[in-house]
């Protein structure tokens, strides 16, 4: 399990800015300065993950206010992540998305963050086969300003995700780090300040 554990470093190409190309995008880049909410989903052109890559969007600004670096992650090509990106939303596309999108083509950083639908195998031919759906699931990390995974949640194909969950759960991780405290079930920022004002 990668709970608490460094993330698996990679470096791919990713588009940022909804057209820019970066050759060797890496997470590296945010260690030591922000938190990152590092998010995988099935395939580009599809019906439900649109609706989840788009309300990240919507409210990238409550990341941001957190220091949370927000990126996606397909094993589509970065050629399919631009062409979506510049592809209006009435008509299926994503386009308004800012954050990073990283390519997985070789589904190498699928396979190490244990999001991959399936695996690799060698037939009785000696050939490398794929035995299952080449795709991630839906695989969620928060990871800190160490490096280190904080959280992580896995949805199946079809249940998407919940935001004002991820963010509860971020402000968790930036309380427990900036006091120490434990943040008991259901524990929203709310209730320090609620507890602090009853005194």
């Amino acid at each position: 399990m990668l709970l608490g554990k460094k993330a698996p470093h990679f470096k791919a190409k990713a588009v940022v800015n909804g057209r820019d190309i970066v050759k060797d995008f890496s997470l590296d880049r945010y260690e030591g300065k922000k938190y990152v909410m590092f998010f995988f989903y099935p395939l580009d052109f599809s019906t439900l993950c649109p609706t989840e890559i788009i309300a990240f969007q919507y409210r990238i600004a409550e990341f941001e206010e957190r220091n949370c670096a927000v990126v996606g992650c397909s094993v589509d090509s970065h050629y399919s992540h631009r062409a979506w990106l510049q592809t209006e939303q009435k008509h299926g596309g994503i386009l308004g998305v800012t954050y990073p999108m990283v390519s997985d083509l070789s589904k190498t950083i699928s396979k190490n963050y244990d999001v991959l639908l399936g695996h690799y195998s060698v037939n009785e031919n000696g050939e490398e086969i794929f035995i299952g759906i080449p795709e991630a699931c839906r695989g969620l990390f928060i990871i800190d300003k160490k490096g280190i995974i904080r959280y992580l949640s896995m949805n199946e194909m079809g249940i998407g995700r919940s935001v004002d969950e991820i963010l509860r759960m971020l402000d968790a991780i930036i309380y427990n780090d900036e006091t120490g405290e434990d943040c008991p079930i259901d524990w929203k920022p709310q209730q320090k300040k609620q507890e602090a004002q009853a005194r």
